[in-house]
């Protein structure tokens, strides 16, 4: 069933070739690698469907050095490289290469992987944009943290795909923020839904913008550029000019290993053009081009932060303070999408103010603004977000034995409370009695409330913990005390 399964997806996404959006088409360079978990705790039908999640998701891409590498690794007992970053140079290979991947069973040994994840990703003299995307159930990851944490120190960004029953607490430290961009916690089955997000946010990592500005005042501008040249022996050369002033041409030279430059001493309010052309004996390069306008001199609010986050509640502050041009700051705020906005009015000695009465993980846009003594207005809009609350924890879990006479064994009762508010299903976890006493664990819908479970291990911890949208709340634990003659449950 499930390479009929398998069959059809791929033949599915090879129709849909003939549909790639232009506006992907040659949009990027960098490395992808996926890290896909085939062990043991994901069901066959489920691995299936984040294989077909996968090649969905990298179907508009062009491959090959220059555009985009795709690598695929899975997760089990011992990590297996299916294929790595420099195999696949068309959407054809990589699709016939994807169709035939079969799930590995066994143990989730994430750590090892990774091991193997960090030589692909790191130990190469492409500089691109590199992106590790750990497609997982999240049960037991292991001990990610710290090469996960490497990983990233070391210039890779770490995108996350979880099913429902995922550790979202250890996911949520080990991703690469923004958390509402890069990390997914979704239903096997609805998997589809976040697609055409989760390839935006790859895009704004790995979109081949060769040169741009990343800074701009009204008196500089921070040029950055992708590095393609080495330090000894070649070089960069720019230069600048005002456009309305095209005679006056300032020209720098630039090492090879440059990838950033800092244009000073620019006039506020300013057309500019900047060209890069990098210089080798190796190899021609294009010349480089950016066009871009200083801010006018800096009028309040030119900045504005946020801070003190919670559930109900977020700071913003402004700056700078200009008691001589300001009369007066107006804080307004809402809900996005909602169209209700409140306002808030301060005098212009004050730069800050605590937002209250907010809703637990919502977007909200703010706008300060500031009313000039000579009666314009000059505004600033943020986008914050408020901290979810805490998921409700499982109520009570009760163990009652069950002796099962036509089976000649004892099973035990496992029944539990929760609260019913967008519940997904419940997880449970305990360890069998067989030669190694392995750990077992099942899915349940929300619906349920109990369940038997037999041949436990003595001594077997048996847990329950529920399941929601955004993650998995706290569990409770029950221990099984086994004696030769009868079996006590507490």
């Amino acid at each position: 069933m499930k390479s009929v399964f398998l069959r059809y997806v791929f033949f599915w996404v090879t129709l849909q070739l003939i549909a790639v959006p232009a506006t992907v088409l040659n949009c990027c360079e960098g490395d992808i690698l996926l890290l896909l978990d085939s062990s043991g705790s994901i069901a066959n039908y489920e691995f299936s469907r984040l294989l077909f999640f996968a090649a969905d998701l990298l179907r508009p891409f062009s491959l090959g050095r220059g555009h985009v590498r795709v690598g695929l690794l899975q997760v089990g007992t011992d990590p297996h490289l299916e294929f790595g970053l420099d195999v696949h140079s068309n959407q054809e290979s990589l699709q016939s290469a994807m169709q035939g991947i079969r799930q590995l069973k066994g143990d989730t040994n994430t750590e090892a992987a990774l091991g193997v994840a960090r030589e692909l990703l790191t130990e190469t003299d492409v500089k691109v944009p590199k992106i590790l995307l750990w497609l997982t159930d999240g049960v037991q990851p292991g001990d990610v943290d710290r090469p996960m944490s490497e990983l990233k120190t070391r210039g890779v960004s770490v995108l996350i795909v979880s099913t429902v029953h995922g550790n979202y607490q250890v996911l949520k430290r080990v991703v690469t923020p923004p958390l509402d961009s890069h990390l997914y916690s979704v239903d096997i089955d609805n998997i589809d839904i976040i697609t055409e997000d989760l390839r935006k946010a790859m895009i704004e990592i790995i979109r081949a913008e060769r040169l741009r500005v990343v800074h701009l005042t009204s008196h500089s501008a921070v040029l950055q550029w992708r590095p393609v040249l080495s330090e000894n022996s070649s070089y960069y050369e720019l230069w600048y000019k005002s456009v309305s002033k095209p005679g006056r041409e300032i020209r720098r030279t630039l090492t090879g290993d440059s990838s950033r430059a800092e244009l000073k001493n620019l006039q506020p309010d300013t057309t500019y053009t900047a060209s890069l052309r990098p210089e080798s004996n190796q190899a021609v390069f294009n010349t480089l081009t950016v066009t871009f306008t200083t801010f006018p001199d800096v009028l309040s609010p030119a900045v504005v932060h946020l801070s003190d986050h919670g559930p109900h509640q977020i700071r913003v502050s402004w700056g700078p303070l200009q008691l001589a041009r300001v009369q007066q700051y107006t804080v307004e705020y809402g809900a996005i999408p909602s169209s209700h906005v409140r306002t808030v009015t301060l005098p212009r000695q004050k730069n800050s103010t605590l937002l209250t009465g907010l809703e637990p993980g919502t977007q909200y846009l703010v706008t300060v603004t500031a009313l000039q003594v000579d009666g314009k207005e000059r505004a600033m809009s943020v986008r914050a977000c408020t901290l979810a609350e805490a998921l409700p924890a499982l109520i009570d879990l009760q163990l009652e034995p069950v002796k099962r006479r036509d089976l000649g064994v004892e099973e035990m009762q496992v029944k539990w409370q929760a609260s019913q508010g967008g519940l997904r299903g419940y997880w449970i976890k305990w360890e069998t009695e067989n030669p190694h006493s392995t750990t077992s664990s099942m899915y349940l819908p929300p619906s349920s409330r109990s369940t038997q479970l037999t041949h436990l291990a003595p001594n077997s911890r048996v847990c329950v913990s529920p399941i929601y949208s955004s993650g998995r709340g706290d569990g409770l634990c029950c221990t099984a005390t086994t004696h030769r003659d009868s079996r006590q449950w507490g």
